[in-house]
């Protein structure tokens, strides 16, 4: 007989089915099943992890200020979704290989990023955005759900040559309705491949509320398809870090894939090209700002002695100069000229290619004519 699973009927009741170990009042909650994954987090590192949210709020925060500005052609926020995004890439191993969708800016500043590396293929310029063998990180994927099977690809070649890694791919609630998700799942778990699973739930896919898509905890389909999954408090960095902790030591051992749901909530739009007011109710984001994640951790660092005035202050300081080292990477960039995107594509001469070019330098001329 099949186990009775409850549905989703509103935010509060969400959240009570997920695992937390940080309250959103910021009091320590002992969870049997998590505790073991962070027995060695002391509050140095929870300080860390409190000063890596603030810096990416303020990245976030710049690159939706350099788009409005003309200086990007998009940005994909993902204020409200910092704790989901540190606490998971702050566990991975310097080896694991991530395959991200296109809102993981904290994973790629968990990994390393360099200042451009935040704005390069928002601004259209060349390059994949970032070094993907420096960071391990993937090029940041537009297509919905596709890199979930770049990354049972990548982790299938992982358990073939025997190594030491595990295969991390993130992505949202939305995604999970494509069948690329679905069919890396079945690949993931009939060749038992060393890969983790990420779901963001973040309650929005576009203007598509999560539960028309998912009547029940996104978390509960994996089980299906043969992969164990954990569903937490996605607003709780510290049970971000311990579910994916579990996950990687699961991956690791050899016993295949394992599937997260962190239940979150995207406070901006879309991207900067939505409007979440024509189809978000103005309550619902009050809501869930009372559950922000970073006054969350601050307040339990308060509440423990362990985090100042002065501290905090040092913190935004720290969190303005990677803004503004960012900005001045963004505006320091040089667009290469229109022709050169032929550049490269052939390792020898291509009529083919040639007589495109000659198309779209005549077509560029004629702007130049009308000026």
């Amino acid at each position: 007989m099949s186990p009775q699973i409850t549905p989703i009927a509103d935010t509060a009741q969400d959240l009570e089915l997920s695992e937390r170990l940080i309250a959103p009042d910021g009091s320590r909650v002992p969870n049997a099943r998590l505790d073991p994954y962070i027995a060695d987090v002391d509050p140095a590192q929870l300080r860390d992890l409190h000063r890596d949210m603030v810096v990416l709020r303020r990245i976030d925060a710049e690159g939706v200020a350099l788009q409005r500005q003309g200086q990007l052609g998009l940005w994909a926020p993902c204020q409200g979704q910092e704790a989901t995004q540190i606490g998971t890439a702050r566990a991975l191993a310097p080896q694991d290989f991530v395959f991200p969708s296109y809102r993981e800016t904290g994973v790629i500043y968990a990994r390393g990023a360099e200042p451009g590396d935040y704005v390069r293929m928002w601004r259209g310029e060349e390059g994949a955005g970032h070094d993907p063998a420096a960071l391990r990180v993937a090029p940041l994927q537009i297509i919905i759900g596709a890199q979930t099977l770049h990354a049972v690809g990548y982790a299938l070649g992982i358990r073939h040559d025997g190594a030491d890694e595990v295969a991390v791919t993130y992505f949202g609630d939305g995604a999970t309705s494509q069948g690329d998700v679905n069919e890396a799942m079945i690949f993931a778990a009939s060749y038992q491949a060393p890969v983790v699973f990420v779901c963001q739930n973040n309650h929005w896919a576009i203007s598509e509320p999560v539960a028309v898509q998912s009547q029940f905890p996104i978390a509960g389909r994996a089980p299906g398809f043969g992969i164990p999954s954990l569903r937490v408090d996605g607003n709780d960095v510290l049970a971000c870090m311990a579910a994916m902790r579990w996950a990687l030591a699961h991956a690791r051992a050899g016993k295949g894939p394992a599937y997260i749901e962190a239940v979150t909530y995207r406070m901006g739009p879309h991207t900067t090209a939505d409007d979440p007011t024509r189809y978000r109710d103005d309550a619902e984001l009050d809501e869930w700002r009372r559950r922000d994640p970073i006054a969350r951790l601050e307040s339990h660092l308060r509440g423990i002695g362990e985090l100042t005035d002065v501290h905090a202050a040092e913190i935004r300081s720290a969190a303005d100069a990677v803004a503004k080292e960012m900005r001045a990477a963004c505006l320091g960039m040089v667009t290469r000229p229109p022709l050169a995107v032929f550049d490269g594509v052939y390792a020898e001469p291509h009529a083919g290619l040639e007589r495109q070019r000659d198309e779209y330098a005549a077509y560029l001329s004629g702007f130049a004519e009308e000026a």
